[in-house]
Protein backbone atom coordinates (compact mmCIF):
# COMPACT_ATOMS: atom_id res chain seq x y z
CA UNK A 1 0.00 0.00 0.00
CA UNK A 2 1.24 3.50 -0.85
CA UNK A 3 2.83 5.43 1.99
CA UNK A 4 0.87 8.38 3.29
CA UNK A 5 2.11 11.92 3.71
CA UNK A 6 0.48 13.65 6.67
CA UNK A 7 0.98 17.25 7.64
CA UNK A 8 -0.46 20.09 9.69
CA UNK A 9 -1.07 23.72 8.84
CA UNK A 10 0.80 26.23 10.98
CA UNK A 11 -0.81 29.29 9.42
CA UNK A 12 -4.11 28.43 11.10
CA UNK A 13 -2.60 27.26 14.37
CA UNK A 14 -3.81 29.09 17.47
CA UNK A 15 -0.21 29.03 18.71
CA UNK A 16 1.63 32.35 18.76
CA UNK A 17 4.84 30.37 18.24
CA UNK A 18 4.87 28.87 14.72
CA UNK A 19 8.38 27.49 15.18
CA UNK A 20 7.32 25.76 18.37
CA UNK A 21 4.31 24.37 16.51
CA UNK A 22 6.52 23.08 13.70
CA UNK A 23 8.89 21.45 16.18
CA UNK A 24 5.91 19.80 17.85
CA UNK A 25 4.71 18.52 14.47
CA UNK A 26 8.17 17.09 13.84
CA UNK A 27 8.23 15.41 17.26
CA UNK A 28 4.77 13.95 16.72
CA UNK A 29 5.82 12.34 13.45
CA UNK A 30 4.03 14.50 10.90
CA UNK A 31 5.73 14.61 7.51
CA UNK A 32 5.28 18.29 6.73
CA UNK A 33 3.98 21.63 7.90
CA UNK A 34 2.24 24.07 5.60
CA UNK A 35 1.25 27.71 5.47
CA UNK A 36 -1.30 29.51 3.31
CA UNK A 37 -0.54 32.64 1.30
CA UNK A 38 -2.73 35.61 2.18
CA UNK A 39 -0.49 38.60 3.01
CA UNK A 40 -3.26 41.21 2.93
CA UNK A 41 -5.73 41.84 5.72
CA UNK A 42 -6.31 43.04 9.26
CA UNK A 43 -5.78 39.61 10.82
CA UNK A 44 -2.18 39.31 12.09
CA UNK A 45 -0.18 36.95 9.88
CA UNK A 46 3.26 36.06 8.57
CA UNK A 47 4.40 36.27 4.97
CA UNK A 48 4.44 32.66 3.82
CA UNK A 49 7.93 32.31 2.38
CA UNK A 50 9.53 34.10 5.32
CA UNK A 51 7.64 31.90 7.77
CA UNK A 52 8.55 28.63 6.02
CA UNK A 53 12.21 29.66 5.82
CA UNK A 54 12.27 30.45 9.55
CA UNK A 55 10.63 27.11 10.31
CA UNK A 56 13.01 25.15 8.07
CA UNK A 57 15.97 26.72 9.87
CA UNK A 58 14.59 25.63 13.25
CA UNK A 59 13.71 22.03 12.32
CA UNK A 60 15.62 19.09 10.89
CA UNK A 61 13.22 16.53 9.43
CA UNK A 62 9.79 17.96 8.70
CA UNK A 63 9.16 19.30 5.19
CA UNK A 64 7.73 22.74 4.48
CA UNK A 65 4.87 23.22 1.99
CA UNK A 66 3.58 26.49 0.59
CA UNK A 67 -0.20 26.04 0.47
CA UNK A 68 -0.25 27.61 -2.04
CA UNK A 69 1.76 30.60 -3.27
CA UNK A 70 -0.46 32.86 -5.39
CA UNK A 71 1.54 33.20 -8.61
CA UNK A 72 0.36 36.78 -9.40
CA UNK A 73 1.93 38.07 -6.15
CA UNK A 74 5.53 37.17 -7.10
CA UNK A 75 7.66 36.98 -10.22
CA UNK A 76 7.81 33.28 -11.16
CA UNK A 77 11.49 33.29 -12.13
CA UNK A 78 12.39 34.81 -8.77
CA UNK A 79 10.20 32.20 -7.03
CA UNK A 80 12.18 29.50 -8.84
CA UNK A 81 15.40 30.92 -7.39
CA UNK A 82 13.81 31.27 -3.95
CA UNK A 83 12.71 27.65 -4.12
CA UNK A 84 16.15 26.39 -5.08
CA UNK A 85 17.71 28.34 -2.20
CA UNK A 86 15.23 27.19 0.44
CA UNK A 87 15.39 23.59 -0.73
CA UNK A 88 19.20 23.65 -0.64
CA UNK A 89 19.40 25.34 2.76
CA UNK A 90 16.82 22.97 4.26
CA UNK A 91 18.47 19.81 2.97
CA UNK A 92 15.78 19.01 0.41
CA UNK A 93 12.67 19.63 2.50
CA UNK A 94 10.64 21.95 0.26
CA UNK A 95 7.41 21.20 -1.56
CA UNK A 96 6.58 24.18 -3.77
CA UNK A 97 2.82 24.66 -3.77
CA UNK A 98 1.49 27.11 -6.36
CA UNK A 99 -1.93 28.43 -7.29
CA UNK A 100 -3.47 30.88 -9.72
CA UNK A 101 -4.64 33.17 -6.92
CA UNK A 102 -8.32 33.61 -6.19
CA UNK A 103 -8.31 36.62 -3.80
CA UNK A 104 -8.54 39.46 -6.31
CA UNK A 105 -8.97 42.01 -3.52
CA UNK A 106 -5.44 41.23 -2.33
CA UNK A 107 -3.99 42.05 -5.74
CA UNK A 108 -5.89 45.35 -5.84
CA UNK A 109 -4.81 46.24 -2.31
CA UNK A 110 -1.13 45.82 -3.19
CA UNK A 111 -1.49 47.71 -6.47
CA UNK A 112 -1.03 44.62 -8.62
CA UNK A 113 -2.90 43.85 -11.85
CA UNK A 114 -5.91 41.57 -11.38
CA UNK A 115 -5.64 38.72 -13.87
CA UNK A 116 -8.64 37.25 -15.59
CA UNK A 117 -9.51 33.62 -14.87
CA UNK A 118 -7.85 32.60 -18.13
CA UNK A 119 -4.72 34.62 -17.31
CA UNK A 120 -4.49 32.99 -13.89
CA UNK A 121 -4.37 29.51 -15.41
CA UNK A 122 -1.97 30.57 -18.14
CA UNK A 123 0.23 32.32 -15.59
CA UNK A 124 0.27 29.22 -13.41
CA UNK A 125 1.38 27.09 -16.35
CA UNK A 126 4.06 29.65 -17.20
CA UNK A 127 5.31 29.59 -13.61
CA UNK A 128 5.77 25.82 -13.57
CA UNK A 129 7.47 25.74 -16.96
CA UNK A 130 9.82 28.61 -16.06
CA UNK A 131 10.80 27.01 -12.75
CA UNK A 132 11.44 23.60 -14.27
CA UNK A 133 13.57 25.04 -17.04
CA UNK A 134 15.55 27.35 -14.74
CA UNK A 135 16.25 24.38 -12.48
CA UNK A 136 17.67 22.29 -15.32
CA UNK A 137 18.85 24.48 -18.23
CA UNK A 138 21.87 26.82 -18.49
CA UNK A 139 19.90 29.81 -19.86
CA UNK A 140 16.18 30.19 -20.36
CA UNK A 141 14.35 32.41 -22.80
CA UNK A 142 10.65 31.84 -22.37
CA UNK A 143 7.79 33.72 -24.01
CA UNK A 144 4.64 32.63 -22.23
CA UNK A 145 1.10 33.89 -22.32
CA UNK A 146 1.68 35.92 -19.14
CA UNK A 147 5.28 35.54 -17.95
CA UNK A 148 8.57 35.88 -19.79
CA UNK A 149 12.32 35.41 -19.30
CA UNK A 150 15.25 36.55 -21.43
CA UNK A 151 18.33 34.31 -21.26
CA UNK A 152 17.72 33.89 -17.53
CA UNK A 153 20.19 31.84 -15.51
CA UNK A 154 20.31 30.66 -11.91
CA UNK A 155 23.06 28.75 -10.16
CA UNK A 156 23.42 26.33 -8.63
CA UNK A 157 20.81 24.04 -10.06
CA UNK A 158 18.80 22.03 -7.51
CA UNK A 159 20.58 18.93 -6.31
CA UNK A 160 17.40 16.91 -6.86
CA UNK A 161 13.86 17.24 -8.16
CA UNK A 162 11.79 19.82 -6.23
CA UNK A 163 8.15 18.66 -6.04
CA UNK A 164 5.58 21.13 -7.36
CA UNK A 165 2.00 20.76 -6.12
CA UNK A 166 -0.80 22.84 -7.64
CA UNK A 167 -3.98 23.95 -5.88
CA UNK A 168 -6.45 23.83 -8.78
CA UNK A 169 -10.17 23.30 -9.38
CA UNK A 170 -11.37 24.37 -12.85
CA UNK A 171 -11.09 22.16 -15.96
CA UNK A 172 -8.21 24.07 -17.60
CA UNK A 173 -6.27 24.33 -14.35
CA UNK A 174 -6.79 20.64 -13.61
CA UNK A 175 -5.43 19.83 -17.06
CA UNK A 176 -2.32 21.92 -16.35
CA UNK A 177 -1.88 20.01 -13.12
CA UNK A 178 -2.04 16.67 -14.86
CA UNK A 179 0.36 17.74 -17.60
CA UNK A 180 2.99 19.40 -15.44
CA UNK A 181 2.69 19.00 -11.66
CA UNK A 182 4.02 16.46 -9.18
CA UNK A 183 0.97 16.84 -6.98
CA UNK A 184 -2.58 18.13 -6.80
CA UNK A 185 -3.56 20.00 -3.62
CA UNK A 186 -7.22 21.10 -3.54
CA UNK A 187 -9.06 22.21 -0.41
CA UNK A 188 -12.03 20.08 0.61
CA UNK A 189 -14.02 23.16 1.64
CA UNK A 190 -13.85 24.54 -1.91
CA UNK A 191 -15.01 21.35 -3.63
CA UNK A 192 -18.74 20.60 -4.04
CA UNK A 193 -19.86 17.41 -2.33
CA UNK A 194 -19.24 14.28 -4.35
CA UNK A 195 -17.09 15.90 -7.05
CA UNK A 196 -13.65 14.96 -5.71
CA UNK A 197 -13.40 11.71 -7.72
CA UNK A 198 -14.40 13.52 -10.92
CA UNK A 199 -11.83 16.27 -10.39
CA UNK A 200 -9.13 13.74 -9.57
CA UNK A 201 -9.99 11.79 -12.72
CA UNK A 202 -9.54 14.97 -14.76
CA UNK A 203 -6.03 15.42 -13.35
CA UNK A 204 -5.02 11.83 -13.94
CA UNK A 205 -6.55 11.73 -17.43
CA UNK A 206 -4.60 14.85 -18.40
CA UNK A 207 -1.43 13.19 -17.11
CA UNK A 208 -2.07 10.07 -19.19
CA UNK A 209 -2.83 12.16 -22.30
CA UNK A 210 0.51 13.94 -21.81
CA UNK A 211 2.31 10.59 -21.74
CA UNK A 212 2.90 10.66 -18.00
CA UNK A 213 2.30 7.89 -15.48
CA UNK A 214 -0.71 9.09 -13.42
CA UNK A 215 0.63 7.15 -10.45
CA UNK A 216 3.50 9.65 -10.25
CA UNK A 217 1.12 12.43 -9.16
CA UNK A 218 0.57 12.89 -5.43
CA UNK A 219 -3.10 13.54 -4.77
CA UNK A 220 -3.10 15.63 -1.60
CA UNK A 221 -6.06 17.16 0.18
CA UNK A 222 -6.25 20.17 2.44
CA UNK A 223 -9.02 19.88 5.03
CA UNK A 224 -10.00 21.21 8.43
CA UNK A 225 -10.41 18.77 11.31
CA UNK A 226 -11.81 19.10 14.81
CA UNK A 227 -11.98 16.28 17.32
CA UNK A 228 -15.16 16.36 19.39
CA UNK A 229 -18.16 18.60 18.95
CA UNK A 230 -18.38 21.98 17.30
CA UNK A 231 -18.93 23.16 13.77
CA UNK A 232 -16.88 24.97 11.20
CA UNK A 233 -14.62 22.08 10.17
CA UNK A 234 -14.71 19.74 7.18
CA UNK A 235 -14.34 16.73 9.48
CA UNK A 236 -15.76 16.85 13.00
CA UNK A 237 -16.30 14.08 15.54
CA UNK A 238 -14.65 11.43 17.64
CA UNK A 239 -11.22 10.16 16.53
CA UNK A 240 -12.78 6.97 15.16
CA UNK A 241 -15.18 8.98 12.98
CA UNK A 242 -12.40 11.24 11.66
CA UNK A 243 -10.25 8.18 10.98
CA UNK A 244 -13.06 6.52 9.05
CA UNK A 245 -13.59 9.59 6.87
CA UNK A 246 -9.87 9.96 6.14
CA UNK A 247 -9.64 6.26 5.33
CA UNK A 248 -12.51 6.74 2.89
CA UNK A 249 -10.71 9.64 1.23
CA UNK A 250 -7.65 7.47 0.95
CA UNK A 251 -9.73 4.85 -0.81
CA UNK A 252 -10.61 7.58 -3.33
CA UNK A 253 -6.91 7.81 -4.14
CA UNK A 254 -5.63 10.60 -1.86
CA UNK A 255 -2.20 9.81 -0.46
CA UNK A 256 -1.45 13.05 1.38
CA UNK A 257 -3.51 15.03 3.87
CA UNK A 258 -2.84 18.54 5.14
CA UNK A 259 -4.77 18.88 8.38
CA UNK A 260 -5.93 22.25 9.65
CA UNK A 261 -6.58 21.50 13.30
CA UNK A 262 -6.36 23.27 16.66
CA UNK A 263 -2.83 23.03 18.02
CA UNK A 264 -4.08 21.52 21.28
CA UNK A 265 -5.50 18.55 19.35
CA UNK A 266 -2.31 17.58 17.47
CA UNK A 267 -1.22 15.05 20.12
CA UNK A 268 -4.54 13.20 19.89
CA UNK A 269 -4.57 13.39 16.11
CA UNK A 270 -1.09 11.89 15.98
CA UNK A 271 -1.77 9.08 18.44
CA UNK A 272 -5.43 8.24 17.74
CA UNK A 273 -5.84 9.04 14.05
CA UNK A 274 -2.55 9.36 12.19
CA UNK A 275 -0.92 6.25 13.66
CA UNK A 276 -3.93 4.11 12.75
CA UNK A 277 -4.19 5.63 9.29
CA UNK A 278 -0.55 4.87 8.57
CA UNK A 279 -0.86 1.29 9.76
CA UNK A 280 2.74 1.37 10.92
CA UNK A 281 4.11 2.02 7.42
CA UNK A 282 6.72 4.74 7.24
CA UNK A 283 9.67 5.51 5.01
CA UNK A 284 12.12 8.41 5.21
CA UNK A 285 10.49 11.64 4.13
CA UNK A 286 12.86 12.27 1.23
CA UNK A 287 11.96 8.92 -0.27
CA UNK A 288 8.27 9.76 -0.09
CA UNK A 289 8.63 13.17 -1.76
CA UNK A 290 11.04 12.29 -4.59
Amino acid sequence: MTDLLLGVDVSTSTSADPVGAARAAERLGFDFVSASDHPVGTRPSYETWTLLTWIAAATSRVAVVSRVLAVPLRNPALVAKMAESLDRLSGGRLVLGLGGGYADAEFRAFGLPVPTARQKVAGLEDAVRIARRLWTEPAVTYDGAVHHTDAATIEPKPAHHIPVWLGTFGPRALAVTGRLADGWLPSLGHVPDGTLPELRDRVLSAAAEAGRDPAEITCALNLSVRLGTGGGADLTGAPAAVLERLAGLRELGFTAFNLQAPREQWERLASEVVAALRGGRRRPLTEKLR
